[in-house]
Protein backbone atom coordinates (compact mmCIF):
# COMPACT_ATOMS: atom_id res chain seq x y z
CA UNK A 1 0.00 0.00 0.00
CA UNK A 2 1.27 3.32 -0.72
CA UNK A 3 2.23 6.26 1.57
CA UNK A 4 -1.44 7.61 1.96
CA UNK A 5 -0.23 10.36 4.41
CA UNK A 6 -2.15 11.09 7.55
CA UNK A 7 -4.25 8.73 10.01
CA UNK A 8 -7.78 8.51 8.96
CA UNK A 9 -10.02 9.86 11.92
CA UNK A 10 -12.75 8.27 12.56
CA UNK A 11 -15.69 10.77 12.49
CA UNK A 12 -19.64 11.50 12.66
CA UNK A 13 -21.80 13.97 10.86
CA UNK A 14 -25.25 15.00 11.40
CA UNK A 15 -27.96 15.47 8.77
CA UNK A 16 -30.62 17.10 10.27
CA UNK A 17 -34.08 17.07 7.76
CA UNK A 18 -36.37 19.44 8.11
CA UNK A 19 -39.56 17.31 5.98
CA UNK A 20 -42.10 18.79 3.99
CA UNK A 21 -43.21 19.49 1.11
CA UNK A 22 -39.99 22.10 0.27
CA UNK A 23 -37.35 20.08 2.71
CA UNK A 24 -34.62 21.58 4.05
CA UNK A 25 -30.97 20.52 5.32
CA UNK A 26 -29.16 22.39 7.77
CA UNK A 27 -25.49 23.42 6.72
CA UNK A 28 -22.92 25.76 7.93
CA UNK A 29 -19.99 27.22 6.47
CA UNK A 30 -16.31 26.45 7.55
CA UNK A 31 -14.08 28.77 8.25
CA UNK A 32 -11.37 30.35 5.49
CA UNK A 33 -8.74 29.44 7.92
CA UNK A 34 -9.87 25.93 8.42
CA UNK A 35 -6.99 23.22 7.49
CA UNK A 36 -9.92 20.35 6.19
CA UNK A 37 -12.29 21.99 3.36
CA UNK A 38 -11.66 25.76 3.98
CA UNK A 39 -15.14 27.87 3.16
CA UNK A 40 -16.90 24.86 2.46
CA UNK A 41 -20.53 24.40 3.15
CA UNK A 42 -20.94 21.24 5.11
CA UNK A 43 -23.30 19.25 7.73
CA UNK A 44 -22.26 19.51 11.45
CA UNK A 45 -19.90 17.11 12.45
CA UNK A 46 -16.16 15.90 13.28
CA UNK A 47 -14.12 13.09 14.63
CA UNK A 48 -14.56 11.14 17.31
CA UNK A 49 -13.16 11.40 20.97
CA UNK A 50 -12.69 8.23 23.18
CA UNK A 51 -15.78 9.92 25.89
CA UNK A 52 -18.13 9.93 23.04
CA UNK A 53 -21.16 7.30 23.73
CA UNK A 54 -24.87 7.51 23.25
CA UNK A 55 -27.21 4.19 24.01
CA UNK A 56 -30.49 4.22 22.21
CA UNK A 57 -30.29 6.67 18.85
CA UNK A 58 -29.74 3.84 16.51
CA UNK A 59 -32.59 0.88 15.08
CA UNK A 60 -30.78 -2.83 15.25
CA UNK A 61 -30.12 -2.56 11.13
CA UNK A 62 -28.49 0.91 11.55
CA UNK A 63 -25.76 -0.79 14.54
CA UNK A 64 -25.25 -3.65 12.39
CA UNK A 65 -24.16 -1.67 9.35
CA UNK A 66 -21.97 0.60 11.35
CA UNK A 67 -20.01 -2.50 12.91
CA UNK A 68 -19.54 -3.49 8.58
CA UNK A 69 -16.68 -2.71 6.73
CA UNK A 70 -13.19 -1.44 7.57
CA UNK A 71 -12.22 0.00 11.09
CA UNK A 72 -15.54 -0.07 12.71
CA UNK A 73 -16.25 2.05 15.27
CA UNK A 74 -18.75 1.07 18.67
CA UNK A 75 -21.98 2.31 17.21
CA UNK A 76 -22.62 3.89 20.47
CA UNK A 77 -19.34 5.94 20.17
CA UNK A 78 -20.60 7.37 16.24
CA UNK A 79 -23.52 8.20 17.75
CA UNK A 80 -22.14 10.21 20.99
CA UNK A 81 -20.19 12.09 18.66
CA UNK A 82 -22.91 13.27 16.76
CA UNK A 83 -25.08 14.39 19.05
CA UNK A 84 -22.14 16.42 19.92
CA UNK A 85 -20.78 17.61 17.57
CA UNK A 86 -24.70 19.20 16.46
CA UNK A 87 -24.69 20.34 19.74
CA UNK A 88 -20.91 22.67 19.60
CA UNK A 89 -21.26 23.56 15.71
CA UNK A 90 -25.05 24.45 16.25
CA UNK A 91 -26.20 24.92 19.55
CA UNK A 92 -28.98 21.94 18.93
CA UNK A 93 -29.60 18.96 20.84
CA UNK A 94 -31.93 16.49 20.20
CA UNK A 95 -34.86 15.15 22.44
CA UNK A 96 -34.28 11.40 24.45
CA UNK A 97 -35.28 8.88 22.17
CA UNK A 98 -34.72 11.10 19.16
CA UNK A 99 -33.44 7.99 16.20
CA UNK A 100 -30.66 8.41 14.22
CA UNK A 101 -30.60 6.61 10.93
CA UNK A 102 -27.04 5.69 9.05
CA UNK A 103 -27.44 6.61 5.40
CA UNK A 104 -24.10 7.01 3.93
CA UNK A 105 -20.33 6.49 4.69
CA UNK A 106 -16.99 8.10 3.17
CA UNK A 107 -13.22 7.64 3.59
CA UNK A 108 -11.43 10.94 2.55
CA UNK A 109 -9.19 9.75 -0.18
CA UNK A 110 -4.40 10.52 0.16
CA UNK A 111 -3.43 13.32 -0.38
CA UNK A 112 -5.32 15.37 1.46
CA UNK A 113 -4.08 17.38 5.00
CA UNK A 114 -6.73 15.67 7.05
CA UNK A 115 -8.62 11.98 6.76
CA UNK A 116 -11.57 10.93 7.90
CA UNK A 117 -13.85 8.18 8.02
CA UNK A 118 -17.25 9.75 8.02
CA UNK A 119 -20.41 8.00 8.91
CA UNK A 120 -23.56 10.65 7.78
CA UNK A 121 -26.38 10.10 10.31
CA UNK A 122 -29.89 11.40 9.33
CA UNK A 123 -31.90 13.06 11.91
CA UNK A 124 -35.54 14.48 11.30
CA UNK A 125 -35.96 18.12 12.76
CA UNK A 126 -38.89 17.70 14.46
CA UNK A 127 -36.50 16.22 17.27
CA UNK A 128 -34.49 18.86 18.18
CA UNK A 129 -35.35 20.09 21.70
CA UNK A 130 -36.59 23.78 21.36
CA UNK A 131 -36.53 26.15 18.85
CA UNK A 132 -34.37 24.51 15.53
CA UNK A 133 -33.89 28.08 14.46
CA UNK A 134 -32.06 29.30 17.53
CA UNK A 135 -28.09 28.98 17.23
CA UNK A 136 -27.30 31.22 20.24
CA UNK A 137 -25.07 28.07 21.50
CA UNK A 138 -23.17 27.75 18.53
CA UNK A 139 -19.42 27.38 19.29
CA UNK A 140 -18.85 29.42 15.39
CA UNK A 141 -16.94 26.77 14.40
CA UNK A 142 -19.77 26.61 11.62
CA UNK A 143 -20.87 30.22 10.27
CA UNK A 144 -23.88 31.26 8.19
CA UNK A 145 -25.93 28.59 9.92
CA UNK A 146 -28.97 27.66 7.98
CA UNK A 147 -31.91 25.70 6.69
CA UNK A 148 -32.15 25.14 2.89
CA UNK A 149 -33.63 23.17 0.51
CA UNK A 150 -30.85 20.91 -1.00
CA UNK A 151 -31.49 21.89 -4.58
CA UNK A 152 -30.14 25.33 -3.43
CA UNK A 153 -27.87 24.05 -1.57
CA UNK A 154 -26.51 22.18 -4.66
CA UNK A 155 -25.54 26.16 -5.52
CA UNK A 156 -23.41 26.51 -2.87
CA UNK A 157 -19.48 25.87 -2.30
CA UNK A 158 -19.12 22.15 -1.59
CA UNK A 159 -17.07 19.47 -1.22
CA UNK A 160 -17.92 16.74 -3.45
CA UNK A 161 -19.17 14.39 -1.11
CA UNK A 162 -21.59 16.88 0.48
CA UNK A 163 -23.20 16.57 -3.00
CA UNK A 164 -23.48 12.86 -3.63
CA UNK A 165 -25.04 12.80 0.22
CA UNK A 166 -27.22 15.68 -0.26
CA UNK A 167 -28.62 13.56 -3.45
CA UNK A 168 -29.44 10.72 -1.22
CA UNK A 169 -30.38 12.64 1.48
CA UNK A 170 -33.12 14.15 -0.96
CA UNK A 171 -33.89 10.90 -2.45
CA UNK A 172 -34.89 9.68 1.02
CA UNK A 173 -36.81 12.62 1.53
CA UNK A 174 -38.95 12.33 -1.37
CA UNK A 175 -39.98 9.12 0.20
CA UNK A 176 -37.08 6.26 -1.72
CA UNK A 177 -36.37 3.53 0.74
CA UNK A 178 -32.51 3.09 1.53
CA UNK A 179 -32.11 -0.88 1.01
CA UNK A 180 -28.22 -0.63 1.40
CA UNK A 181 -25.81 2.08 2.51
CA UNK A 182 -23.96 4.33 -0.07
CA UNK A 183 -19.99 4.22 0.74
CA UNK A 184 -16.89 5.76 -1.07
CA UNK A 185 -14.02 3.63 0.37
CA UNK A 186 -10.64 5.34 -0.31
CA UNK A 187 -8.78 3.69 2.87
CA UNK A 188 -6.49 1.44 0.24
CA UNK A 189 -4.94 1.95 -3.21
CA UNK A 190 -7.81 1.98 -5.11
CA UNK A 191 -11.13 4.02 -4.55
CA UNK A 192 -14.34 1.60 -3.95
CA UNK A 193 -17.42 2.20 -4.57
CA UNK A 194 -19.87 -0.15 -2.59
CA UNK A 195 -22.71 -0.61 -0.89
CA UNK A 196 -23.17 -1.63 3.48
CA UNK A 197 -26.42 -4.09 3.36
Amino acid sequence: MSDAGPAIRPAATVILLRRGPEPAVLMGQRGAGAAFMPSKFVFPGGAIDPQDHAAGHLEAVCEARLAQGPAPVAPGMIAGAALRELQEETGLRLRAGARLQFVFRAITPPGRPRRFDARFLLADAGDVAGDAGDFSGADHELGHLQWIAPRAAAQLDLPFITEVVLAEVSAIAAGRAQPAVPFFDNSGDVPTFRRID
